[in-house]
């Protein structure tokens, strides 16, 4: 039975997984980019890609564990702006993918004390 990898294992791999997205299929970040931030989307797009791989090697360091993880924190409430203007600009697609969107809205809260969690624990 294969054992469960570390709350910070996990988070290294999924940030990891989320910042290569952001160079191999940015056209979906480009389009969730709020408007008020200055520059172009495809920009904005790579920086948080950088950011997320960035993130993702300090938590999977034992030695920058713990600031990983608060960085984690704050990537995870720092993009959620990103997730409100997906879900406005979504108001008019079927129920099922108005519920998708808005149900991702609350899942900012467990990611950001799972990133919390890697930081207490490291």
């Amino acid at each position: 039975m294969a054992s469960r990898p570390s709350p910070a294992a996990a988070m290294s791999g999924f940030l990891t997984v989320m910042g290569i997205l952001h160079f191999v299929a940015p056209k979906q970040f480009d389009a969730i980019v709020p408007e008020s931030l200055p520059g172009g989307h495809r920009t904005w797009t790579y920086l948080s890609g950088v950011a997320e791989l960035g993130v993702a090697a300090a938590v999977a360091s034992p030695r920058t564990r713990r600031t990983g993880g608060l960085l984690a924190a704050g990537l995870f409430i720092g993009v959620f702006p990103a997730n409100v203007k997906m879900a406005i600009d979504w108001s008019d697609r079927p129920l099922w993918q108005r519920a998708l969107v808005y149900g991702r809205l609350p899942l900012q809260i467990p990611m950001i004390r799972w990133a919390l969690k890697v930081r207490r624990e490291a």
